[in-house]
């Protein structure tokens, strides 16, 4: 048949403290998934730095066919990832990649050239 289409994920285009930028779109805090991203609010899922990035924060990105994801925990690594997350991309078979705001928007920008990546990136601390 007809090559399937590959819906790119977003490119991440700059980065600054409390600021991305995603081609065109800023956010502060942003999810990114294959076809889009939107701004991540936190007062949506209650989510804090601790204990961190529930399911509930993650599922959107899983709804919109990500089947790896990448997890930002801020500049200084201040924002968690519940344990109940990493359990619930596991028995999903997502692959989960846990990094510091920087090297996650790296990470996530080479994967979107090859992957159906989301990720949650949070822009301060």
């Amino acid at each position: 048949g007809a090559m399937e289409g590959k819906v790119d994920s977003p490119r991440v285009t700059d980065l600054a403290w409390g600021r991305l930028e995603v081609e065109g779109s800023t956010f502060k805090d942003a999810k990114l998934f294959p076809g889009g991203a939107r701004a991540w609010d936190w007062n949506e899922t209650g989510t804090n730095h601790e204990p961190g990035i529930q399911p509930a924060d993650v599922e959107e990105l899983l709804e919109r066919g990500a089947t790896t994801v990448v997890l930002s925990k801020g500049f200084h690594e201040r924002l968690g990832v519940t344990p109940e997350t990493l359990r619930m991309l596991e028995e999903r078979g997502v692959a989960a990649h846990v990094r510091q705001t920087e090297e996650a928007i790296r990470l996530y920008n080479e994967l979107r050239e090859t992957e159906k990546v989301g990720a949650l990136i949070h822009s301060t601390c």
